[in-house]
C-alpha cells in the first residue's frame, strides 16, 4: 500500500513538472515575442533604410535644394582575404601608410564598452560589420574603383546621398548638414553613427520635417555574416518614405540678384511680400557657395576657411547684426505721436539747428513734410512730447512712464523683441525701457534730455535688418504684419500655424497716411532724399537713414540705410537695404539698391542699366572717414 502511495505521488509530480514546462513553452511560443525576437536575432538582422531628405523649392518651382547620389567603399575585415596593400593604395589614390591608419581609425572610432561585473574594457569594434573606409565618393571616383573589388575581397560599394544646390546662393538661409553627435544619437532614435543632422538654416529648423520616415529590411545572415535572403521573404519590411517637398517663399533669382549687387560690399539686403510675410530674399554679404559645405570631406576642407575670413561669411548679418537705424526710425516716432495725441498730422516745428544738427531745408509744417525732408528737430520735439507728456511733477518720473509706454509701441511693431521666424541666430535688437537705462543712471536719474538720441534712430537703439524690412511691411500693409517666414508650404499642408497669425501695432490704421505719403515724397518730390530709388512706372515709397559709425574714438564712413515699399497702393515688396561704411547718406547707396531689387521683382528683368552698373561695379570697403 505505501508503494502505490509513493507511485501517485511521483506520477503526479511528473505530470505537474510537464504542465509547467508545456505552458511555459507556450508561453515563449505564442504569447512572448521576446524569445522569438531573440532567436530571429541569431539568424537575421535588420537593417534601417535612411529616405533621401526632402526637396526644397522656390516660390517659382526652382530646385533650391536636391538630392546627388554619392558612395560610400564599405569594408568588412572579417571578410577580407590576404590583402595586398600596396594594390589596394594605388587603387584608391592613397599612400600604404594611410591605408593602415584608416583601419586604426575605423577601430578607435568605434570607442570601448566598460563591463561593470567584470571590470573589463572592450573594444566596440566588430571585425564581422561593416564600416565604411572611404565616405562621399563621387559616381567618377567610384567608377575608378569598382571594378577592380573583386580583386580585394571584403569590399564593397554602398550607394549613399547627399545634399546639391543648383544655385550658388542662398547659403545663410539654406544651411548645411553635418554628421550627428554622440549626445545627439542618445537623445534621438532615428540617428545613428555616421548619420547627418541639420547645422544651419531651414536645415536645422525644419530637422524633423526633412529627414522622412525611416524603414526596415530583415535579412538572414549565416554564420559568417554573409546575406542569404531576406527574412519572410520581407513580409516585415517597412519601405522607407521620403518627407513631402518643401516650398519658399524664396525668390530663388531674386535672391541670386541681391548677391551680385552686394559683391564688393558688407552688408545685406531683405524682401518681403508684405500680404504673407514670406521672405523673397535674404542677402547676407559677403556669403559663400553652399556646395563648399556638402559632406565631411568638404567640411573638413572649406569650415576652417569660411570661419577664419575676417569679413566673415558665415554670420548671418540680416538676422544677427544689430545696427543703429537711423532716419528710419522717425516713421514710427510719427505714428507714435499721433496715436498718442501729442501731435496731429498737420503739427509743425521750427528746425532748430541748435538742439540737433540738420540738413538744410524749410522747417516742416506736417508730418508728411517732416518724413519727406528727415528733419532731425521734428522729431527730437516729437518724441520728446511722447516721452514726456506731464503726468508727473517730476521730469525723472514723467520721463519713466513715457519711455515705458513708448517702448511698448515699438514692440508692436517687432522692435526689439525676437521676430520668431524659422531660422536660427535670431537676435532681439535694442529697444531702451526705464529698467535698460536704470542700469546705466540709476532709477530716477535720467530723463529725456539725457537719452534723447533716441528720437533720431541713434544711440542706444539697435535693430536687424529683418526688424527693418518687417518694418517697411508693416507701413504697406498700414499697420499689421505676418511674421518674416521662410517655408510657404509643406508638401500641400501650407506653413506652420503661427506663421498665419497677423499681428496688430498699436498705431489705428488712419495715422498711417500721411506717414506714408512722406515715404513717397521720399523718393518722388524735392526735397526728398532718395531720389536715386525712383523706378519708371512703379510708385516706390521709402525712407532713408544715415548711421554714424564708429570704431571707438575715430570716425568711420557712415553705414546706408533704406526702407521701402512698391507699389504705393498695391504692395507686393517690402525691402531694407544695409550697407556698411558706405560712406554718403542712405540715399547714396542703399536706395538704388533697393530699387533694383524692387524693378527685378515686379517688372522681372532690369532697365536701368546705369543704375545697375554703378551699383555692381562699386567697392565699399569703408575705412576712416
Amino acid at each position: 500500500m505505501k508503494f502505490d502511495g509513493r507511485k501517485y505521488v511521483i506520477i503526479t509530480i511528473f505530470v505537474l513538472i510537464g504542465i509547467v514546462y508545456s505552458f511555459k513553452l507556450f508561453y515563449m511560443q505564442v504569447v512572448d515575442d521576446e524569445w522569438k525576437l531573440r532567436a530571429q536575432q541569431i539568424a537575421e538582422k535588420r537593417r534601417e533604410i535612411t529616405p533621401p531628405r526632402a526637396v526644397v523649392f522656390d516660390r517659382n518651382g526652382n530646385k533650391v535644394v536636391s538630392n546627388k547620389t554619392y558612395y560610400n567603399l564599405m569594408m568588412v575585415e572579417a571578410n577580407i582575404e590576404k590583402l595586398d596593400t600596396v594594390a589596394f593604395a594605388k587603387l584608391i589614390g592613397w599612400t600604404v601608410q594611410e591605408v593602415r591608419d584608416r583601419f586604426i581609425e575605423i577601430v578607435e572610432g568605434e570607442g570601448e564598452y566598460y563591463n561593470k561585473h567584470t571590470g573589463k574594457t572592450t573594444s566596440n569594434y566588430q571585425r564581422i560589420r561593416a564600416y565604411p573606409f572611404i565616405k562621399e565618393l563621387t559616381a567618377e571616383e567610384i567608377s575608378r574603383i569598382a571594378p577592380h573589388l573583386k580583386n580585394f575581397k571584403g569590399f564593397y560599394e554602398e550607394v549613399s546621398s547627399m545634399r546639391d544646390y543648383p544655385y550658388a546662393n542662398g547659403a545663410n538661409i539654406l544651411g548645411y548638414l553635418a554628421e550627428v553627435t554622440q549626445p545627439e544619437i542618445d537623445k534621438d532614435p532615428f540617428y545613428r553613427p555616421g548619420s547627418r543632422i541639420g547645422r544651419a538654416g531651414i536645415e536645422r529648423y525644419y530637422e524633423d520635417y526633412f529627414r522622412g520616415k525611416k524603414g526596415v529590411r530583415y535579412i538572414v545572415t549565416s554564420a559568417m555574416n554573409n546575406t542569404v535572403g531576406s527574412f519572410e521573404n520581407g513580409k516585415y519590411d517597412t519601405i522607407a518614405v521620403q518627407a513631402p517637398a518643401i516650398h519658399l517663399g524664396l525668390d530663388i533669382d531674386l535672391q541670386a540678384y541681391g548677391e551680385q549687387l552686394m559683391q564688393g560690399k558688407k552688408g545685406c539686403i531683405v524682401a518681403i511680400e508684405p500680404s504673407t510675410g514670406e521672405i523673397l530674399a535674404l542677402v547676407s554679404s559677403p556669403s559663400y557657395d553652399p556646395n563648399l559645405l556638402v559632406g565631411n570631406r568638404k567640411i573638413r576642407e572649406n569650415y576652417p576657411m569660411l570661419v577664419n575670413d575676417d569679413n566673415k561669411p558665415l554670420f548671418p548679418r540680416p538676422l544677427a547684426s544689430e545696427y543703429m537705424p537711423g532716419s528710419t526710425l522717425k516713421l514710427v516716432q510719427s505714428l507714435i505721436g499721433m496715436q498718442e495725441g501729442v501731435i496731429t498730422k498737420d503739427s509743425g516745428f521750427p528746425c532748430n539747428k541748435s538742439v540737433v544738427g540738420c540738413h538744410n531745408h524749410p522747417s516742416a509744417q506736417s508730418v508728411t513734410q517732416a518724413v519727406q525732408m528727415s528733419c532731425n528737430p521734428y522729431f527730437y520735439a516729437v518724441t520728446r512730447r511722447i516721452i514726456q507728456q506731464g503726468k508727473k511733477r517730476s521730469s525723472f518720473e514723467d520721463s519713466e512712464i513715457g519711455l515705458a509706454k513708448w517702448a511698448e509701441y515699438m514692440h508692436s511693431f517687432g522692435l526689439g523683441v525676437k521676430l520668431e521666424t524659422d531660422i536660427t541666430g535670431l537676435r532681439s535688437g535694442v529697444i531702451p525701457d526705464p529698467a535698460y537705462y536704470d542700469k546705466w543712471y540709476g532709477h530716477h536719474a535720467w530723463k529725456f534730455s539725457t537719452i534723447r538720441s533716441i528720437s533720431i534712430g541713434q544711440g542706444e537703439v539697435q535693430l536687424t535688418p529683418l526688424q527693418l524690412a518687417n518694418l517697411a511691411a508693416i507701413m504697406a500693409n498700414r499697420g499689421w504684419y505676418y511674421t518674416p517666414h521662410f517655408v510657404k508650404s509643406i508638401g500641400e499642408d501650407g506653413p506652420l500655424p503661427q506663421f498665419l497669425e497677423k499681428h496688430y501695432t498699436m498705431v489705428d490704421r488712419k495715422y498711417f497716411d500721411p506717414v506714408i505719403e512722406g515715404m513717397r515724397r521720399v523718393v518722388w518730390e524735392p526735397g526728398g532724399t532718395a531720389r536715386r530709388a525712383r523706378i519708371d512706372g512703379i510708385t516706390v515709397c521709402g525712407k532713408t537713414g544715415t548711421v554714424e559709425n564708429y570704431i571707438g574714438s575715430i570716425k568711420q564712413k557712415n553705414h546706408s540705410v533704406f526702407i521701402a515699399f512698391a507699389p504705393m497702393d498695391n504692395p507686393q515688396i517690402a525691402i531694407s537695404v544695409f550697407i556698411e561704411n558706405a560712406g554718403g547718406g542712405g540715399g547714396t547707396w542703399s536706395a538704388p539698391t533697393a530699387s533694383l531689387m524692387i524693378e527685378k521683382y515686379i517688372n522681372g528683368e532690369v532697365k536701368s542699366t546705369a543704375k545697375e552698373e554703378r551699383i555692381m561695379n562699386a567697392e565699399l570697403k569703408g575705412g576712416p572717414k
